[in-house]
């Protein structure tokens, strides 16, 4: 009995540090931020590297979305980045990003607005969208206005408010960067939102969109660390439920024919870009919201994604430890 007792303490130690030292919620806007081992996985492809840009946005590409099997590559800093831009005042058409004032919705915006095209996003608060602390270097934080902005304030779970931003007539395709606290945004928000989403781009004849979930949603489970699926099965559960509901949609959903990208990352950090994006079968590592949001934008912009109809786990050069980032800018504060 004494044995069974010490054991049954030392899981209940085990499952207390887990709690402790990585993400109680993982979200792809708000909340705490766990910084992942890299663990050894296979490299698929890798991208070119993003860059910097300052507010007001310039117009420009920041990122080319070539491939590349090749060596690791880092992304220049900020002033190297801009003495290489060159101005590019033409406007492309629109990108609707859904979930827009949250870490990685507001890289979308960020970096969506720096490749020249106009951007619509919809967030239940506006006014918190800020110029996001990775591909932002010195302005992250100061409040992001752009003439070729518009913001909506709207619930995703309202039909009435995701149609109001899809009423250009020139979108190129959806980033969806959804989040929150499920006390505040309701235990069906991802399923029942991106609904919504796809039927308003039905209504719009629209194809492309990318959809942000999680490393050990639906089929890539393993793909998780061990400490994390424990979370998936236990304070996680309803978060995932909403997540595997959300990605079915398109699977095996009324989404199915749209021309989709499920993008699941692993520990998600506010670090600069590093220009390095891994799509691995292996376990996931930690990875930068700006290049989540890079990829995002490929996704639904090159012609010649290869991604389309499938499920990306994608990790970067985070390292190898599982220490918690507990700052203020990693929570979005």
């Amino acid at each position: 009995m004494a044995r069974e007792q010490s054991r049954f303490g030392a899981f209940l130690l085990l499952l207390g540090l887990a709690l402790l030292g990585i993400s109680g919620y993982l979200s792809t806007t708000q909340g705490p931020v766990a910084l992942w081992a890299l663990a050894p996985g296979t490299v698929i492809s890798t991208l070119r590297p993003s860059t910097h840009t300052s507010v007001p946005v310039a117009r420009r590409n920041m990122h080319p979305g070539a491939f590349h099997n090749v060596e690791h590559r880092t992304a220049p800093g900020a002033s190297e980045a801009l003495a290489a831009a060159a101005g590019d005042s033409e406007v492309k058409g629109t990108i609707v990003v859904i979930g827009a004032t949250g870490l990685t919705g507001a890289e979308a915006v960020f970096q969506g607005l720096a490749r020249g095209y106009k951007v619509v996003g919809l967030a239940r608060n506006p006014s918190k969208l800020v110029v996001p602390a990775g591909s932002g270097g010195a302005d992250g934080g100061q409040p992001l206005a752009d003439g070729a902005l518009t913001m909506i304030q709207g619930s995703v779970t309202n039909k009435a408010d995701v149609m109001r931003a899809f009423e250009a007539d020139d979108i190129a395709g959806v980033v969806v960067a959804l989040g929150g606290k499920t006390s505040e945004v309701g235990k069906t928000m991802l399923t029942d939102g991106t609904s919504n989403i796809i039927e308003a781009m039905k209504a719009k004849g629209l194809k492309r969109i990318a959809v942000v979930t999680s490393i050990g949603a639906g089929d890539s489970e393993k793909q998780a660390p061990f400490f994390f699926r424990v979370l998936m099965g236990t304070v996680m559960r309803g978060v995932f439920e909403d997540k595997n509901n959300q990605e079915a949609l398109f699977l095996q959903g009324p989404g199915a024919d749209l021309e989709y990208t499920i993008v699941r990352p692993g520990g998600l950090t506010v670090n600069p870009p590093t220009g390095q994006i891994n799509v691995i079968d292996g376990e996931a590592g930690s990875i930068a919201r700006a290049d989540v949001a890079s990829f995002c934008l490929d996704a639904i912009l090159d012609p010649e994604w290869k991604y389309i109809g499938k499920t990306p786990c994608i990790s970067s050069l985070e390292g190898t430890s599982w220490t918690k980032d507990r700052s203020a800018a990693a929570r979005g504060a």
